[in-house]
C-alpha cells in the first residue's frame, strides 16, 4: 500500500528516469523528486514522505540492477534535501540503506553511495552522529578500496564528517574507542592513515578527552611506527609526540597500563620503534616514577639491553633511563621487588655486551646497598653467576664482579664462602687462575683486607687435597704477594716477622700452605729474612724438588730480587758479615741455577758485587773473639754460625718444627709424584701390549691368507 501510494505521488516518467542509465536524467529525476518532497514536508505530511523513501530503498537501493542503485542512491539524498531541517526525523530509514550500498560489488554504486551520504551529511550535520560508528566502519573499508574514484570520493566525505564531528556536542568517545581498538591491528596502509587521522582529529577537539583513552589504541599506534610507509610511521610519530606532550602536562595519567605496553615495545626489532618506546618510558620515570614501582623489573629487563643498543640515540636515552630508575629509592611496601630485579641483572650477566653486564653489576652493588638484607635472602641464586662472572673477558666486568663480592662478604660467612668458592673456581678452571688470579686476588686484598684474604686462602690450601692445584695457587699467590703494590702494607708486616707478634703470626700463617711449592718457602724466607731457614730450605731439596716448574719458579725470583721490592735484601749484602745466612741462601739458589741461564748470570753477576768475604775467616773470628753472636745479628734476620745448628727458635717461631712440616708436606708430593709416574707407565705400558696384540693378530690373518709366504719368513727366521 506504501509503494501504490509513492507510485501515485511520484510520476512515472520521473521513476523511469531514476534508473536510467545516464547520470543526467538520473540527476533530473532526482530533482523533480527533491521538490516533490518538498511539497509534502510544507503540508507536514510525513507518512508520504515515509512512503516515497521505502519506495526508494526497496525498489531502487536494494536492488541486484546497479542503475537502479544508483537512481535509489541519488534519490534518498534528494529527499534529505527536500527535508531539510525536517530530515533527521527520517535519518533512521534514509541511512541504512545507502551505508549498505558501501559494500556493493559495482565501484560505481559505492562511489555514488559516497556521493549520497555527503550530500546527506550536508543537510543533517550535527543529527548525523548518532550514525557515526557505522559511517566510521564503512569509511574504514573504503578508505583501502581497490578503485581510486571510489577512494577519493571516501575522502571528500572524511573530511566532511570531521568537520561535524568536531563541532558536534553529540559524539560519545566512550562508544567510539571500542571501535578504534578493534581497527588498530589493521595492516593496510590506506586504513593506518585513516585511523591516525582520525585520531589526530579527535585528539585536537578540546571537549574530546582522547589522552584518557589512550591506552586503548597506544599500542596501535607503535605498530604503525615500523610500517613500511615512510609517511604513516611519520604520522604515527607525529600522534605519539603530540601525546607524550600532554601526558608532561597533565596533572593526572595513568602510567600502569601504558608501562605494559611500552615495555613491550621497547624489545621492538623496529629501531624507530625501539627508540620511541624508549624515549616514553624515559618521560614516564622523570614523570611517575613511584607510580612506576611495580613495572620496575619489567622496564630494567629491556632498558639493559638497549644501552649496548646499536644506535646511539637508543643507547643515550637507555642509559639516562638507568640511571633515572636507579636513582629513585623505593621499598618493598611500594610494590618494589628486589628478587625480580635481582633475578634479571643476574640474567644480563650472561649477555653478550659489556655495557649491558657493566649495567646489571651496578645494579647488584645498588640493592646491597639499600635491600641487603632482602639480597642475602637470593644469594644462592646469584652466588654462582657472579663467580662465572669472574671469567668474563672485559676486566672492568671483573673487577665491578669483586666489588660486588666484596660488599656481599662484609659478613665473615659470606666472605669465606667467597674464598671457598673462589678458590673451588681456580680448581676447576686453571685457565682462570692463570689470566686473571692475579686481577682477582689483587682487588679482593684492596676491598676486603690484604691480610684477611690471605689469611683465609692460606688455611684453605693447608688442607687441600689436590697437591697439584695447591702447589699452582700457592705459586701464584706467593707471586702476587711479592709483586702486587696492593700488597704492600703485607709485605711491610712480612719483613717483621722475626721482631714483632704480628708480623710473626703472619709468617706462620702462611708457611703452613706455602709448603706446597719449595720455590715459594724459600721466597717467603728470604722475605720474612729468615735467610738461615731459608738456606736449609735449599739444602734439604732433593731431585724430584729441582725440576722444569721449580726452575721456572727460581728464573721469577731471580728476576725479583733486581726489583725495587728486593732492595733492602740487596743493601743487606754490602754487610756480608752480618747477613751470613742470606749470602749463603743466595749462593745455595746459584748452584742449583743452570749456568747457561740468564737467572744465573743475573744473579752471579750480583754477588759479584757482594764486598771481598770469605766464610772460613767469618767463622774463624768469630769463635776466636770471644762476642756472643747476637750481638751481630742487630740487621733483623735470622742469622748464626755458619756450623750452629742450635738457634732452632726466634721471635717464637720454632724453626726445626718448620723445617720438619715443610719435608713432611713435600714427601706427600714426592709419593704424588711418583704415583703419577707409575699410572703414567702402566698406562703407556697397555697402550704398547693393545697394539702389539692388535699387530700380531694383523699378522696371523695375513698368514691365514697366505700360507707359503708364511712358511718364508719362519724360514728365514731359523736361519738367523
Amino acid at each position: 500500500m506504501a509503494t501504490t501510494e509513492a507510485l501515485s505521488l511520484i510520476p512515472a516518467s520521473v521513476l523511469r528516469n531514476l534508473s536510467d542509465k545516464l547520470y543526467e536524467k538520473r540527476k533530473n529525476a532526482a530533482l523533480e523528486l527533491e521538490g516533490i518532497v518538498k511539497q509534502l514536508a510544507v503540508a507536514g505530511d510525513h507518512e508520504k514522505i515515509t512512503a516515497v523513501i521505502n519506495l526508494l530503498t526497496h525498489e531502487y537501493t536494494y536492488s541486484p540492477q546497479a542503475n537502479h542503485c544508483k537512481g535509489g542512491l541519488i534519490g534518498l539524498a534528494a529527499v534529505t534535501v527536500g527535508l531539510t531541517l525536517e530530515a533527521a526525523q527520517h535519518l533512521e530509514q534514509i541511512v541504512p540503506p545507502v551505508l549498505n550500498s558501501f559494500s556493493d560489488q559495482d565501484s560505481r554504486v559505492r562511489y555514488y553511495a559516497c556521493e549520497a551520504l555527503y550530500n546527506i551529511a550536508k543537510v543533517v550535520r550535527g543529527d548525523f552522529i548518532v550514525f557515526f560508528n557505522q559511517i566510521f566502519d564503512a569509511l574504514c573499508k573504503l578508505s583501502a578500496d581497490s578503485d581510486a574514484n571510489v577512494q577519493s570520493a571516501a575522502h571528500l566525505l572524511d573530511r566532511l564528517v570531521k568537520d561535524i564531528v568536531t563541532e558536534s556536542d553529540q559524539f560519545s568517545i566512550e562508544e567510539f574507542i571500542p571501535l578504534l581498538r578493534e581497527r588498530m591491528n589493521v595492516l593496510n596502509p590506506y586504513v593506518r592513515q585513516f585511523l591516525v587521522g582520525w585520531i589526530t582529529v579527535l585528539d585536537s577537539v578540546p571537549d574530546i578527552d582522547m589522552l584518557g583513552f589512550l591506552p586503548d589504541f597506544l599500542d596501535g599506534l607503535f605498530n604503525m611506527l615500523s610500517d613500511n610507509s615512510h609517511e604513516i610511521r611519520q604520522q604515527a610519530d607525529s600522534a605519539l609526540s603530540e601525546f607524550l606532550q600532554e601526558i608532561k602536562n597533565s596533572p593526572s595519567v595513568d602510567y600502569d597500563r601504558m608501562a605494559e605496553i611500552l615495555v613491550q615495545r621497547a624489545g621492538s626489532q623496529d629501531e624507530f620503534t625501539r627508540l620511541t618506546a624508549i624515549t616514553w618510558i624515559n618521560e614516564f620515570v622523570k614523570l611517575g616514577g613511584d607510580q612506576l614501582v611495580p613495572y620496575y623489573a619489567d622496564i630494567l629487563e629491556e632498558i639493559l639491553p638497549c644501552i649496548s643498543d646499536k644506535e646511539e640515540k637508543i643507547r643515550v636515552v637507555a642509559r639516562e633511563t638507568n640511571e633515572e630508575l636507579r636513582g629513585i629509592e623505593a621499598d618493598a611496601a611500594e610494590g618494589f621487588d628486589v628478587g625480580a630485579i635481582l633475578s634479571i641483572a643476574r640474567r644480563k650477566l650472561s649477555s653478550e655486551w659489556e655495557a649491558t653486564r657493566i649495567e646489571a653489576l651496578h645494579w647488584m652493588s645498588t640493592l646491597l646497598n639499600r635491600h641487603r638484607s632482602e639480597v642475602l635472602v637470593f644469594l644462592n641464586d646469584v652466588l654462582d653467576t657472579l663467580l662465572k662472572a669472574l671469567s668474563d673477558p672485559s676486566d672492568q666486568v671483573v673487577l665491578l664482579v669483586l666489588e660486588v663480592h666484596a660488599c656481599i662478604a662484609e659478613d665473615p660467612q659470606h666472605f669465606l664462602q667467597l674464598v671457598v668458592f673462589l678458590v673451588h673456581n681456580f680448581q676447576l678452571d686453571h685457565s682462570l687462575l692463570e689470566k686473571r688470579g692475579a686481577l682477582i686476588i689483587r682487588r679482593l686484598c684492596v676491598l676486603l683486607d690484604a691480610e684477611r684474604v690471605y689469611l683465609e686462602l692460606s688455611t684453605i690450601l693447608e688442607e687441600e687435597s689436590d697437591l697439584d692445584f695447591a702447589s699452582i695457587m700457592v705459586q701464584a699467590l706467593n707471586l702476587i704477594l711479592l709483586t702486587a703494590s696492593e700488597l704492600s702494607d703485607l709485605r711491610d708486616l712480612l719483613k717483621q716477622s722475626l721482631v714483632n707478634a704480628d708480623g710473626r703470626n703472619l709468617f706462620l700463617s702462611l708457611y703452613a700452605s706455602w709448603c706446597h711449592s719449595p720455590m715459594a718457602i724459600i721466597s717467603l724466607c728470604l722475605f720474612a729474612q729468615a735467610y738461615q731457614h731459608a738456606g736449609s730450605v735449599i739444602h734439604l731439596l732433593v731431585e724430584e724438588d729441582i725440576n722444569v716448574k721449580f726452575l721456572v719458579q727460581l728464573d721469577k725470583l731471580i728476576h725479583l730480587l733486581e726489583a725495587p721490592t728486593f732492595a733492602y735484601l740487596r743493601l743487606q749484602l754490602l754487610e756480608p758479615g752480618r747477613y751470613i745466612w742470606l749470602l749463603k741462601a743466595l749462593y745455595g739458589l746459584l748452584m742449583l741455577l743452570p749456568q747457561q741461564s740468564a737467572a744465573f748470570k743475573i744473579l752471579r753477576t750480583r754477588l759479584k758485587t757482594v764486598p771481598s768475604y770469605s766464610f772460613k775467616e767469618e767463622h774463624l773470628s768469630r769463635t776466636t773473639s770471644g762476642i756472643p753472636y747476637s750481638q751481630f745479628n742487630y740487621g733483623g734476620g735470622e742469622e748464626g754460625d755458619l756450623n750452629d745448628n742450635s738457634l732452632d727458635m726466634h721471635n717464637g717461631i720454632n724453626f726445626a718444627s718448620k723445617l720438619q712440616q715443610f719435608q713432611q708436606i713435600q714427601k706427600q708430593h714426592h709419593l704424588h709424584l711418583k704415583l703419577q709416574t707409575q699410572s703414567r707407565f702402566v698406562s703407556t705400558s697397555s697402550t704398547k701390549e693393545v697394539q702389539i696384540a692388535e699387530e700380531s693378530k694383523r699378522s696371523a690373518q695375513a698368514a691365514d691368507l697366505n700360507p707359503s709366504r708364511s712358511s718364508r719368513r719362519s724360514l728365514g727366521q731359523l736361519q738367523l
